[in-house]
Parts: C-alpha cells; sequence; structure tokens
C-alpha cells in the first residue's frame, strides 16, 4: 500500500511516517507539510531513510498511485487536504480534531460517491477505545459521571474529541440529549456531564472518567505517555479503509465492538 503523509513535520505526522515506513506491506512514497516545504523528510523525523522531499499542499504533491492518505492537520487544512484526496481516488485516515458536522458530511458524500473509505477518529489509541467501551458499560449501572481529560499545552480544542465521543457514547446509554452549556469553573456541561481540560507540559494524552453512585465511586483512567501509542490503531485503520464505504467515525468497529 502507497501511503501519503500530511502534516508530516508535526508530532503525530512523524510518528505516523516512521510506523508507515517500518510496515513490510505499506510504502511512504509522499509527505505534505506547509511549515517545512522544500526540507528533507530525513531531517525533520529522525531515523526515517528517505529521500522525499516534503511537499507544501496537495496541489504540489505527487499523489500518483497513492491508495491511501494520513491526515494530523488542523481543521482547516484537513477540510482541504482529505476533500482533494478523495476526489481524486485516494481512501482517507483522519485524525485531525475540530472538524464540524458539516465536513464530516462531505467527506461522507464524496467517499460515497466513488466507492472510497474515509475514517475519521478521535482518538487511534486501541486503549482509549476500550475506556470509551467500558464507560458504555458502566453507563447502564450509574448514571452520574464528569470527565477530566489532561494534554499537552500545544493542544488546539479544548475539551478533547475523544472526550466529547466519550460523553455522547455515555449519554446514548442514558438516553439524554447532549445539549451543550459553559458553567465556569465546573467545565463543559454536556448532557449534565461535566468535562473539565487540563492543559499543562508534561503530558501528552489522559483521562479520566469519574462514575459516582449511592455511597460508591468507580473510576476509569487511561494514560498515552508517548505518541507511539497512536500508532497500532492508525496501522489497522490503514489496513482497513479499503473495506470501508463512506465515512466511518471512529475505530471501534474495526476492533469488533
Amino acid at each position: 500500500m502507497k501511503v501519503a503523509v500530511f502534516g508530516a513535520g508535526g508530532r503525530m505526522g512523524r510518528e505516523v511516517c516512521l510506523a508507515v515506513a517500518s510496515q513490510d506491506d505499506m510504502e511512504l512514497v509522499c509527505a505534505v507539510d506547509p511549515a517545512y516545504a522544500g526540507r528533507l523528510l530525513r531531517d525533520i523525523v529522525p531515523g526515517l531513510h528517505t529521500d522525499l522531499v516534503i511537499a507544501s499542499s496537495p496541489e504540489e504533491a505527487d499523489l500518483e498511485g497513492i491508495q491511501a492518505a494520513v491526515d494530523f492537520t488542523v481543521a482547516p487544512e484537513a477540510r482541504k487536504n482529505v476533500a482533494y484526496c478523495l476526489e481524486r481516488g485516494i481512501h482517507c485516515v483522519v485524525g485531525t480534531t475540530g472538524l464540524v458536522p458539516e465536513d464530516l458530511e462531505m467527506f461522507d458524500r464524496l467517499a460515497g460517491e466513488r466507492g472510497l473509505g474515509c475514517i475519521v477518529a478521535p482518538n487511534f489509541s486501541v486503549g482509549a477505545v476500550l475506556l470509551m467501551e467500558l464507560c458504555r458499560v458502566v453507563a447502564r449501572f450509574m448514571d452520574s459521571c464528569e470527565i477530566i481529560e489532561l494534554h499537552h499545552p500545544g493542544k488546539k480544542d479544548a475539551p478533547s474529541g475523544t472526550a466529547l465521543s466519550t460523553a455522547s457514547k455515555i449519554l446514548q446509554e442514558w438516553n439524554r440529549a447532549p445539549e451543550e452549556s459553559l458553567e465556569g469553573p465546573r467545565g463543559m456541561n454536556r448532557g449534565g456531564i461535566h468535562l473539565h481540560s487540563v492543559r499543562l507540559p508534561g503530558l501528552v494524552a489522559h483521562q479520566e472518567v469519574i462514575f459516582g453512585g449511592q455511597g460508591q465511586t468507580l473510576t476509569l483512567r487511561h494514560d498515552s505517555y508517548d505518541r507511539t501509542s497512536f500508532m497500532p490503531g492508525v496501522l489497522l485503520a490503514l489496513r482497513k479503509v479499503s473495506q470501508v464505504k463512506g465515512l466511518l467515525l471512529g475505530i471501534e468497529k474495526l476492533m469488533g465492538f
């Protein structure tokens, strides 16, 4: 499988480049990142042996023969990158957060019209997905919870996409609408679930969900200490994306949930 990486010079993009290049069934053939345009990818990603030059945009990249693209950029760039790739018959795996429903509808339409797959996931960590699925189980027995998500200071969105997705899954079990409101120090209130965001140096990606019931609490927590923790999920999505038709949100179904 020939793969392109958008956002190749970013923290996640660099890990994706290394992960793809290390696979026997994948070949990294294109890297795009306007912040590093014109530079050799190996100078940006230590340990990567390649002569690839980073392109500034999808229009300037050589996408000939590419079967799948991975996007870890920011929402305005991802909106353009994914649409450009889908229009040219390239499957897409997207880890960019901050996308709005209109973006997802466009991806679904473009992919569906061309018989392509587009996987958009708030979190590619297998452990984080397991945490969300465990929250579904707990929510059947406990009807109150709060979510604390902790990330590095460079994360642009708050609450995180994973926290919002976790809250949505719990609310589905409670059959409760996900209305949102802001309540000062209690953080965002989504359907009665308070979401708290922490941004500090030293953190990567962490989430704690505290359920409360009569005379008891139950706490579920997941910690990603290194961005390599997301790579098994990204590689799984790349290997499965050609079997998807249209838009697939999350990697839960790929894991059998």
